[in-house]
Parts: structure tokens; C-alpha cells; sequence
């Protein structure tokens, strides 16, 4: 307490009612194998599928060395889950890694050193994947004349220490070979000069043509015949050859580990070798311009007619690999012994399900594509289900370890309703939901139909279901937007065999299409058997959580009790307003008890605070029933 001495006037602030901030429930989270992108590291964040194409790359189908060609389930989902109203998504990517090292799943070129000194450099693909196997082109581009004549002698203007220059001799007494050079500060002067082999006085100069490097890359991809050609050229960026410029030299950025994570991302290409050049600092920036562009290159530098192809290097990275298919343990994580090219130690305990859990605001996860074992044709149904079975067995108890969560599964493609219902009798949770047939798409490459899991176009239906209603409406008679067809056909009598037992049916209705016509989890306690009432309870349950956190080592007596008991009660009752609750008024619908009542001494002396709330969440009309009977005609006088 504040104590006042002298006399005078005092102003205090005092804190306000507390209140709950609601929590979101439409961001997802979806993990398994793409064809680029990290292995490691935290999720990525999207917001749209352009995004995920830019990092993960776009929805050609994998090459897994042990399977053959197969779809690219994950990059079909997070289409589908944009196209369906997601607005954010986070991914993971999965990489069953098949070579001695990680690298050996890098598509690379190799530059040859033209000199013993000079042992070449490496151009190898950032990231594990055939579509690594991409074009890269370095262009070199000459800049305008940065020398001066003042008063003071002739300068070096408009550069830094360790920027490479071209310069020119004076043509009527040449001291010197025309050729490009390191700028170095005097250290007494601090004047900026020429250093080098052979650097010439500045006096002797009459031009300095400042060299940066640009590089551009295309990825490989498919035309809409499904033929492979090259994607768009992209430029990656405009560097310098200073190897110690953090944001700007080309040998940090386009290193193993360049200084952000964003430009690790948005640079799909390392050089190795750079260490190897075996070079004095002085001349290790002339040294990678050498190895990276050769001294024809360079020549051009003067020439301001000189042709791009002139100017340019370029390459085809070869080699790479999509890896092996990928199996249960790639999904759940490995905290102990993964590894990978980057092989950054705070990321690669985040691989798998395990980035998942440092990102607090998931509430929907979905594995696209796991449902087919990833076993190809050659594995047996049985041995596919078996797979399936324990990926989605990973995601249910992800879902269970981390509390506010709900997986959407789906069955292994072809079943009949009769397999589809003994494929969901293999687990219960009350924190899954698993979604009947596979749902038939237009591929975003050649535009053929495909089918595809439905699992992460449900997770879009639930985002977009949270976002236009609330997450205490059922994702349920909600149009599902990319279906062009289902996989099977489900009639009403299939689907009393299916709906009890929790497995949600895709249905088509002349006129409203293809629709979603199910909302149940796979739970056998029939208190969660339906979906928005788990992700209600969730929500409700998260944003109390994080909404009392400034609770804990309060004064643990009556007033702490009322104002958490009001806090709760003001959430709760704009829940009831909302609809969500029942009750014809609100002690209908909720009720919050935080007092003497609800704990004990024992509780006090070990420091709980014990809150009893209860909600009454409203239910959705599964069954809509019209009761009508025959009445006979009467008559009035």
C-alpha cells in the first residue's frame, strides 16, 4: 500500500474488471511429405496456397524412391483447404531421408576450379527434393563509374570496404592490367583504395566500375499436358561478393546457414566450398566472383554492348530425391536423432508432429494423404490400413496430449462402407473426427481429375464454419466448393450404418451438391460423440485458460474468488447471448462457483484456487422430425 507523508493530492490507478479475451478456433495445421521446403525448424504460417507453392512448392506428384510416383496429397490440401475458407494454415514438412547423408538428397552442380588453389564451389538445392533439380543463372552486372576527381587527389565514391570493382588503366601510359579488384580501407588514412595482387594506385585509374552479382532460379514443374518443363525465372536477389556482409553477400546468403531463416526460405540454393578457396581476405571476394562467373566473365565488365549470355552462368542442378515414403515415426517426430542439411541444432528437434507443439494457437490438425500408408501399389491393403491406422493413431494422440485440439482423419482410398466402418472401429478419441469417401478434384497442374483424402477440405469447411457461424454450429450440411464428384456414392441406408458409429459421410443432393453430412467424433463416450461440441468445450475451456493466467499468486481469498468468478461469469454470459448456451435466461445456460464452498482448508494451505463452472452448449438438430397425423373435417354452425 502506497503511504502518503506529505500533504497533497494523490492519483492512483486501479485495475478495472478483467475480462476474456475469445480465442480463435479456424487455424490449422497440416503435416506430411511435399516436394521442397525445410524438414526442421518452426511451422510455417500461410495464408494462402501461393505462399505454400513459393516455400513447399507446387502440387506436381512426388517421386518416393520406394514407391514410385505418387499424388501430392499435401499441396492438393492446403489448396483445398484455402479454397474451402481456411485463412491460415500452419505446415510441417515430413522427408524420409534415403542417401548415406542428408545431402545425398539435394539436387547439385559442381563449378571446377580452374586453378590448384581455386578447388570450385558447389551450387546444391537449399532444400531435400526432385524439384531441386532446378535452373540457376548468375548474371554479372556492371555498375556506373564510382571514381572521382576532387581537390584532394582521385577517390573511390559509392562503395564499401571488401566491394569488387572493375577498373581501367590510363590508356596513354598504362601502370597497370585492366582487371577487378578489392576495395580495402587505409587503415592511418582511412581512405579507401585498391588491394590486392598487382592493385595499382588510385592515380593511375581512370575508371572503377562497381560488380554485383544477380541471381535468378527456375523450379521444374509440369505444363497442363502433364509434361516437365521449367517454371517462371525468379529472381532471388542482387549481392555482393563481400563475405562478410551479412544481409548482402552472396556467399552468407546463399550459405548452408544464412543469417535468417527468412532468407533461407526465399533463397532455394547454397554454395558449398567457399571456406575451400584457400585465399587471403583481400582477395577472397575476386576469388568467389572467379569460381562463381570465371575470368571471360568478368572480362565483359568495360564493355557496355556486351550481350547477357555474355554475362551469365547458368546450370541445372541434378541429382535430388522426394526421399522414401514416409512412416509413422517421420510424422510423430524424432527429438533425439534427426538430422538434416541445414542441421541447425534449436531446429531439428522441431520435425514432425513435435513443431506443432511449440505454436499455441492450432486447434485443427490433418495429415493429407496419410490414409494411404504411403505404401504404393506394391503393399498389401491390409499392410496400408495398418499404416494409415498408426499415422492417424499419431495425430489423435497429438491432439490429446496438447488439449484444445481435433484431428480430421479420413479413410484409405477404395473402401466400401462396410471396410470404411472397420477401419474407424481401429480407435477412439474424442479428439478426432474421421470424414467417408475421398472427394474427386480438378488438379491445379493439368486440370485431370483426381481424387483426393478429404481430410484437409473438411479442415477448410471447419475454418470457414467457425469463421461465418461460430465454432458451436456443427461443420455439417456446409456445400463442400472443389468437389467435382465422390469417390462413391453414399446412399441414406449406408450411411445409418456409418453415422452411429461416428464415421461422417460426404453426401450428393440434387440441387446443393456435395455436401458434408456428418459432424460426430470417433469417441465411444457418447457425452463427445458430436464435433462442435468437443471444439466448443475447447474453446471454451482455452479461452478461460488464457484469460485467468493473471490469477495465479494473487491473494488467494474472497476477492479473488469474486473477481474470478465475475470474469468468468462476463464471458460466459456473452456465449449465452450469442446462442451457443440454452436456457431461457442465463442461469439457465451457465453457472460459475468460486467461494468458500468449492474448497477446502487442505486446498488453501497447498495454494488451489478451485473454480466449479458448468455450460449448457446447445446441441445440433441431427434428427429433424415432423410429427404429422390425419385429421378429420369439421364443421361449425
Amino acid at each position: 500500500m502506497a503511504q502518503y507523508l506529505a500533504p497533497g493530492v494523490y492519483v492512483e490507478e486501479i485495475p478495472g474488471p478483467r475480462t476474456i479475451q475469445a480465442v480463435g478456433t479456424s487455424t490449422a495445421a497440416f503435416v506430411g511429405p511435399c516436394r521442397y521446403g525445410p524438414t526442421s525448424g518452426r511451422p510455417q504460417l500461410l495464408t494462402s496456397y501461393l505462399e505454400f507453392a513459393r516455400i513447399f512448392g507446387d502440387a506436381v506428384d512426388l517421386e518416393l524412391e520406394d514407391t514410385g510416383a505418387v499424388p501430392n496429397y499435401l499441396a492438393l490440401g492446403v489448396k483445398g483447404f484455402f479454397d474451402e475458407g481456411g485463412t491460415s494454415l500452419y505446415v510441417m514438412r515430413t522427408f524420409s531421408f534415403t542417401g548415406d547423408g542428408p545431402e545425398e538428397d539435394h539436387a547439385a552442380f559442381e563449378l571446377d576450379g580452374s586453378t590448384p588453389s581455386d578447388p570450385g564451389l558447389t551450387i546444391r538445392a537449399r532444400f531435400p527434393g526432385a524439384a531441386g533439380r532446378m535452373r540457376v543463372a548468375f548474371t554479372l552486372k556492371v555498375g556506373n563509374n564510382v571514381l572521382a576527381s576532387t581537390d584532394a587527389g582521385v577517390l573511390l565514391t559509392r562503395v564499401h570496404e571488401y566491394d569488387l570493382v572493375w577498373v581501367e588503366p590510363d590508356s596513354a601510359a598504362p601502370a597497370f592490367t585492366a582487371g577487378a579488384f578489392v576495395v580495402r580501407r587505409d587503415l592511418g588514412t582511412g581512405a579507401l583504395e585498391l588491394a590486392g595482387a598487382g592493385a595499382p594506385d588510385l592515380a593511375d585509374v581512370t575508371a572503377a566500375y562497381p560488380l554485383t552479382l544477380v541471381v535468378e532460379a527456375q523450379r521444374p514443374t509440369r505444363n497442363n499436358q502433364g509434361l516437365p518443363t521449367l517454371g517462371p525465372q525468379v529472381a532471388l536477389g542482387e549481392f555482393g561478393f563481400d563475405p562478410r556482409a551479412i544481409g548482402t553477400g552472396v556467399s552468407t546468403v546463399l550459405a548452408i546457414n544464412p543469417p535468417t531463416r527468412g532468407q533461407a526460405l526465399a533463397i532455394p540454393v547454397a554454395i558449398e566450398g567457399v571456406d575451400g578457396l584457400g585465399t587471403a581476405a583481400d582477395d577472397l571476394p575476386l576469388a568467389i566472383a572467379e569460381a562463381l562467373l570465371g575470368t571471360d566473365v568478368l572480362a565483359t565488365a568495360p564493355d557496355p554492348t556486351a550481350v547477357l549470355a555474355d554475362r551469365q552462368v547458368s546450370m541445372m542442378l541434378s541429382g535430388g530425391s522426394d526421399g522414401n515414403a514416409p512412416g509413422v515415426g517421420d510424422y510423430e517426430g524424432d527429438p533425439l536423432t534427426f538430422e538434416d542439411y541445414q542441421n541447425v541444432a534449436t531446429d531439428l528437434v522441431f520435425n514432425g508432429l513435435l513443431g506443432f507443439e511449440v505454436v499455441d494457437d492450432i486447434s485443427i490438425v490433418a495429415a493429407p494423404g496419410a490414409s494411404t500408408g504411403w505404401l504404393g501399389v506394391g503393399g498389401t491393403a491390409d499392410a496400408r490400413a495398418q499404416a494409415a491406422q498408426a499415422i492417424n493413431g499419431a495425430l489423435s494422440t497429438h491432439c490429446e496430449k496438447m488439449l484444445y485440439r481435433v484431428a480430421s482423419l479420413d479413410t484409405p482410398p477404395g473402401l466400401l462402407p462396410g471396410e470404411a466402418l472397420d477401419f474407424r472401429n481401429l480407435r477412439s478419441s474424442t479428439h478426432a473426427a474421421i470424414y467417408y469417401p475421398w472427394i474427386t478434384v480438378s488438379h491445379p497442374v493439368d486440370d485431370a481429375r483426381i481424387d483426393v483424402p478429404p481430410a484437409a477440405y473438411m479442415a477448410g469447411v471447419w475454418a470457414r464454419t467457425d469463421n461465418d457461424r461460430g465454432v458451436i454450429k456443427a461443420p455439417a450440411n456446409e456445400v463442400v466448393r472443389s468437389a467435382l464428384d465422390l469417390e462413391t456414392r453414399v446412399n441414406k441406408a449406408q450411411q445409418a450404418l456409418l453415422n452411429p458409429e461416428g464415421v461422417n459421410c460426404l453426401r450428393f443432393f440434387p440441387g446443393p451438391g456435395f455436401l458434408t453430412y456428418g459432424a460426430r467424433t470417433i469417441s465411444d463416450d457418447p457425452e463427445w460423440k458430436y464435433l462442435n461440441i468437443r471444439r466448443y468445450f475447447d474453446y471454451v475451456e482455452k479461452s478461460i485458460d488464457e484469460g485467468t493466467q493473471w490469477a495465479v499468486f494473487e491473494i488467494n481469498g474472497p476477492a479473488l474468488w469474486d473477481s474470478v468468478r465475475h470474469t468468468i461469469e462476463g464471458f460466459l454470459l456473452n456465449e449465452w447471448r450469442s446462442g451457443a448456451l440454452l436456457g431461457a435466461k442465463p442461469s439457465e445456460g451457465f453457472f460459475v462457483r468460486c467461494d468458500s464452498s468449492t474448497m477446502t482448508s487442505d486446498d488453501l494451505d497447498q495454494g488451489r484456487l478451485i473454480c466449479i463452472v458448468g455450460i449448457c452448449a446447445a446441441k445440433p438438430a441431427e434428427f429433424v422430425i415432423f410429427r404429422i397425423s390425419q385429421m378429420t373435417a369439421t364443421t361449425s354452425a
